[in-house]
């Protein structure tokens, strides 16, 4: 999330509104979800937002910033944490993708996936908070093989695609459902029967 601007002693105007983020994502993601990211207009985002168009600039000053919060925000609603049970860990991590996903729904997805084919401030910056968040997910997978819960020969980066793939294939290609079990029953085909190494 982009950080608060904190108000310094003494600074003249009107106390920032802790709720504005949150409306504006919201109303961001509405919009995008209803006009598509070509149409999404600024201004209207302020309009349903209930704010004004000077506190959301102050806050993102173009719509390829506010997109990126916006992916960055709804990435954030995903738990992604090393217990020391990577299966557990996997399955909970891949289960809150899908749970995400499925609330976003595909026309939202694959509009954000157009603009990160036209335009490059977003794709570029959708990108960089993907990198960040993959490289924490293959941390977690490298740690596991080091303590014998993989095999030796295991690619941390392809096991990560591995797991996350076929959800976006599913919403966005075949339509099949995204469920908690389906999410259970990847990880169970990626990670099979492996006992562990000494």
């Amino acid at each position: 999330m982009t950080p608060e601007l904190t108000e310094q002693p003494g600074r003249r105007g009107r106390p920032r509104d802790p709720g504005a983020d949150r409306r504006i994502l919201d109303a961001a993601r509405q919009l995008l979800a209803t006009d598509g990211y070509e149409a999404l207009a600024v201004d209207r985002v302020a309009e349903h937002a209930g704010v004004a168009k000077t506190t959301l600039y102050r806050r993102w000053p173009s719509k390829a910033h506010l997109v990126i919060e916006l992916v960055a925000d709804l990435q954030g609603q995903v738990r992604l944490e090393e217990t020391g049970d990577l299966r557990n860990d996997l399955t909970a991590l891949v289960r809150g993708i899908t749970v995400r996903l499925h609330a976003v729904g595909a026309a939202l997805v694959a509009d954000l996936a157009a603009a990160v084919a036209r335009d490059s401030s977003v794709a570029l910056g959708i990108r960089e908070l993907f990198k960040a968040w993959r490289g924490a997910a293959i941390t977690i997978l490298w740690a596991a093989r080091d303590r014998g819960d993989l095999p030796r020969a295991s690619n941390a980066e392809i096991l990560v695609d591995q797991l996350v793939g076929p959800l976006y294939y599913r919403l966005l290609i075949t339509g099949d459902p995204l469920t908690p079990e389906y999410a259970t029953r990847l990880v169970d085909s990626v990670l099979g029967t492996h006992e562990p190494t000494s």
